[in-house]
């Protein structure tokens, strides 16, 4: 696949589910209870469960993999947590876009990606550098 600059992904909405959190939990071992407990995440102060930041940045790691058809050639993929995707009880609906930004001379290309919730932004800088 030859990359060019400005290419758009296919977008990928994603419903996350409470039930998806308890067996990523599982998973992942991260069994912290603001991630399943809606009591425990209230009285911690955030407004009901939240997704695992990992979990949002796989979601966006599968736009991307997704597009490539082939897993293998995602080389690079980092992301900073800048707001959390809450799931209340009906699940939240998050949307991953992305954009070829640059393509560079040794065959590589760098993704820009977006996710967002609750049309706020939850992932910053993210960015995925594919073969």
């Amino acid at each position: 696949m030859a990359y060019e600059k400005g290419t758009e992904l296919p977008p990928l909405q994603v419903h996350v589910t409470r039930d998806q959190l308890v067996r990523y939990a599982g998973a992942s071992l991260d069994f912290n209870p603001i991630h399943w407990n809606e009591r425990f995440a209230k009285e911690v102060g955030l407004p009901d469960v939240i997704a695992h930041g990992m979990l949002t940045m796989a979601l966006g790691g599968r736009l991307v993999t997704d597009w490539l058809g082939d897993p293998g050639k995602l080389v690079e993929y980092s992301v900073r947590f800048t707001r959390p995707v809450v799931v209340s009880p009906e699940g939240a609906d998050v949307e991953f876009t992305g954009k070829v930004a640059e393509v560079r001379e040794d065959g590589t290309a760098r993704v820009d990606i977006t996710a967002k919730f609750d049309g706020k932004t939850v992932l910053g800088k993210a960015q995925a550098v594919v073969r």
